[in-house]
């Protein structure tokens, strides 16, 4: 098997038989003639689409998967995956959560009978105490979004199958770059694919990988009947961003780094960064099953009022929601990512009033570190 950073370069490339184009074409038709009054495997885009194919191809190889399927957000794919559950059934879910999830979950999901218990997946006998006559599923954030933390996949997935319960993992911040669930046990994984690899910030897009044939058949069929399926042009959008994830992904890991440790020896901020560089246990579960740390941390202020003029004096780092761009983002959970959890359950879990997420972008380093430090000194300054 070719090295990944091959496997990335060479997507779409030698798929275009006729004409030999090395990038394959965007086919726009929503309707294909039987030919003879025969399919030639493509009949309405909703179900297939050559271009889309060749993408969903991609995506499964590199997560070493058996099927992937491109969906019109990383939501959308999520929607897709929930869509194998019944009225009634329970799923383990981490307990620090994007936001987004949650709401899906909770205010949309719950409506129809699913049930779900919020649990750190850090503690295995948390896990297996919670789990009930109905449990079908663990949906896995690890890295979790915003705090970081790191859940032993190897674990839950042995505990999983002991009790016949499907495995999701949300792969999003790491890519299959640096994590393959799969290759873990995993059942299915899912990406926010408008993050690291689309990795411009132009695209919005989603992922899932199955692993099994009958698994994969039936995701294939909620796929196709929940219809919510990527545009041919944003998916060769995104195949075009894929090409270079090892690259972008590299100086996003180097930067995130290196900013985890000015971050955590600066006053304002008490050491409380979180970086799964950081921690001497979770470092350790986490390279068991990852090769890289990527390029996402957190970290809190020593008072939220000291929030609004860092934010606002910050002139390179932009304060916007997502991540995963090349350009350095920030984000504050409390009023963005994260404001639809109630606030006693942010609290809660951790995500408080003085936390800000960063995307660290691919600029030089320098140039990043220095717009942090003026912020935080004209912070430090305020009354």
């Amino acid at each position: 098997m070719k090295k990944m950073e091959t496997e990335l370069a060479q997507i779409g490339t030698r798929k275009e038989s006729k004409t030999g184009a090395i990038n394959f074409p965007v086919y726009y038709a929503t309707a294909y003639e039987h030919v003879g009054g025969v399919s030639t495997g493509y009949d309405y885009t909703r179900t297939a689409n050559p271009t889309r194919d060749v993408l969903e191809e991609s995506i499964a190889k590199l997560e070493r998967g058996d099927a992937g399927f491109a969906c019109s957000s990383g939501m959308a794919a999520i929607q897709t995956v929930m869509g194998l559950f019944s009225q009634g059934d329970h799923l383990i879910v981490s307990l620090d959560l994007y936001g987004g999830t949650y709401r899906l979950f909770e205010e949309t999901l719950r409506r129809y009978g699913l049930h779900f218990s919020y649990v750190d997946l850090r503690n295995i006998e948390e896990v297996e105490g919670s789990i009930q006559e109905n449990t079908r599923a663990f949906f896995i954030e690890t890295p979790t979004n915003p705090l970081m933390r790191v859940a032993d996949l190897q674990a839950l997935c042995h505990l999983a199958q002991k009790h016949d319960i499907l495995t999701i993992v949300d792969n999003t911040f790491l890519t299959p770059y640096y994590q393959r669930p799969l290759e873990l046990g995993v059942d299915v994984v899912v990406h926010s694919a408008t993050k690291y690899l689309g990795g411009h910030n132009d695209i919005l897009a989603g992922l899932v990988v199955t692993k099994g044939n009958e698994l994969s058949e039936r995701v294939k069929y909620l796929h196709n009947a929940i219809g919510a399926c990527l545009s041919p042009h944003d998916c060769y959008l995104l195949m075009r961003g894929m090409k270079t994830l090892a690259l972008r992904m590299d100086r996003h890991q180097e930067n995130a780094w290196q900013l985890a440790e000015f971050l955590r020896k600066h006053p304002l901020i008490n050491g409380e960064v979180f970086y799964p560089a950081l921690d001497e246990t979770e470092r350790d579960i986490h390279q068991k099953q990852a090769n890289g740390f990527g390029g996402m941390l957190s970290f809190r202020l020593a008072d939220a009022n000291l929030i609004r003029p860092f934010l606002n004096r910050l002139e390179l780092i932009t304060f916007a929601e997502s991540l995963g761009g090349v350009e350095s983002l920030i984000t504050y959970p409390a009023t963005q990512t994260h404001a639809d959890i109630p606030e006693e359950i942010r609290l809660k879990v951790g995500v408080c009033d003085r936390l800000l997420r960063l995307s660290v972008g691919i600029e030089h380093v320098d140039d990043l570190r220095s717009d942090l430090e003026q912020a935080l000194a004209f912070a430090l300054e305020q009354p």
